[in-house]
């Protein structure tokens, strides 16, 4: 395992001193007053490229030799990798070629385009980071250029931990809690690395979606493990396997590894744009998501939460608010069989459904030659309406009826 230089690190913040934004530290009053702790957000959603990204990228590119350099760089990446390799291709005057999974939002390829301008090229490739990533390398070595990874490289984790630096230097008081996002666990390795040293009484937890959990689960396993199936939501922190250095740093530095649910995340992001007029992207919300499991911990104490990106495509907002309102149990899907007889869909508006419920989803095609014709409702809940209540109300009335939300195979073919 590679030994973790704290001077390299102090090097790295030189480098980047004019290539990368210093954050600022905020206290966030609103999550502070919630959960009775002082909240700081580290906004490295403000940088150039709207990630702490464009930290380790420029480091590793920096860190290679002209002649490394002659044939240029080739990386893969979710998104905000990719833009601070775009931005450190443009900057360095060197050719970049970027691979990106097929479903990356359209806001990060354009800004990888808007940031490497003629020195880069984007590929898009594969389903999942890993797709992309096994296509990179090989495109890579067969052109001898230098690959340059999105966590699994100790330049890129010492860029990274640069952050954990500036936090020391903003912190007026000592920090009790420090939660940090793990993806492919680059971020978490340095930054967990510099507080070891620096802040040891600092309890460092890291943050994964639920759906992609593979650093908790390797933790547990007592071994780096590649999932064999992962949920993609959350682009920026969904990897099917860690690095193996980062892995042997998370494991030894992380006091605590936690999964958040995708729909939480959701909600995360919706309440910190209404309320405090940040966007995020969905792994910038994971640490501020995570808050709730140490409630009980973090009273009274000084608590920082790494915003890592708000690269966020404004297309997939409706999705985010209908997962948001599915985890918080306010949207409700169902297959109702309506009785073939006029007025049948009217008795389920006026005496199944609340006053202050609504349909947003509705779909239906009438059979003449059925008793019974299905259609699929989706329901959003109103006041203090309980779903329970509407479930008794068609029992009562004798529909017939299947609920979606906990069919997660059917749900997504049919809504």
């Amino acid at each position: 395992m590679e030994v973790f230089n704290i001077e390299n690190v102090e090097k790295a913040a030189t480098r980047l001193l004019t290539v990368a934004s210093k954050t600022p530290l905020m206290l966030n009053i609103q999550k502070s007053n919630e959960f009775g702790a002082s909240i700081f957000f580290k906004r490295e959603d403000l940088q150039q490229v709207r990630s702490y990204k464009i930290r380790g990228a420029y480091n590793k590119i920096a860190s290679l030799s002209e002649m490394e350099l002659a044939n240029g760089v080739v990386c893969a990446s979710a998104g905000n990798h990719a833009q601070g390799v775009a931005y450190s291709c443009f900057l360095k005057k060197i050719k970049g070629v970027i691979f990106m999974p097929t479903p990356t939002p359209k806001q990060k390829i354009e800004q990888v385009k808007m940031f490497g301008g003629k020195w880069v090229e984007t590929i898009l490739v594969g389903d999942t980071f890993d797709d992309a990533s096994k296509e990179a390398i090989s495109y890579c070595e067969e052109r001898e250029m230098q690959f340059i990874h999105p966590f699994d490289d100790i330049k890129v984790i010492e860029g990274q931990a640069t952050i954990a630096l500036e936090l020391l230097d903003q912190a007026t008081e000592p920090i009790d809690f420090l939660f940090l996002p793990v993806g492919g666990g680059g971020l978490a390795s340095g930054v967990s690395s510099v507080f070891k040293l620096l802040s040891p009484k600092t309890r460092i937890i890291g943050v994964e979606p639920m759906g992609a959990p593979s650093m908790s689960t390797s933790i547990k396993n007592g071994e780096n493990t590649e999932l064999t199936q992962i949920d993609k939501f959350i682009d920026g922190a969904s990897v099917q396997k860690v690095g193996d250095l980062n892995f042997e740093f998370c494991k030894n530095n992380l006091d605590d590894m936690v999964v958040v649910h995708e729909g939480k995340v959701c909600e995360t992001i919706l309440e910190l744009y209404n309320k405090d007029a940040i966007v995020v992207e969905p792994a910038g919300a994971l640490t501020v998501s995570a808050l709730d499991q140490f409630k009980d911990e973090i009273k009274g104490k000084n608590v920082v939460c790494l915003i890592s990106g708000s690269n966020n495509d404004i297309t997939r907002m409706e999705e985010i608010r209908e997962r948001a309102l599915l985890y918080a149990g306010l949207k409700h899907y169902f297959i109702v069989r309506f009785p073939q007889r006029a007025g049948a869909l009217k008795e389920f508006i006026t005496q199944v459904m609340g006053t202050k419920d609504d349909i947003t989803h509705f779909e239906y095609s009438k059979k003449h030659n059925r008793t019974c014709g299905p259609a699929v409702i989706g329901l959003e809940i109103g006041g203090d309406e309980k779903i329970d209540s509407i479930m008794k109300r068609m029992d009562a009335l004798r529909f017939q009826w299947e609920y979606l939300n906990d069919k997660p195979d059917l749900f997504q073919m049919l809504v």
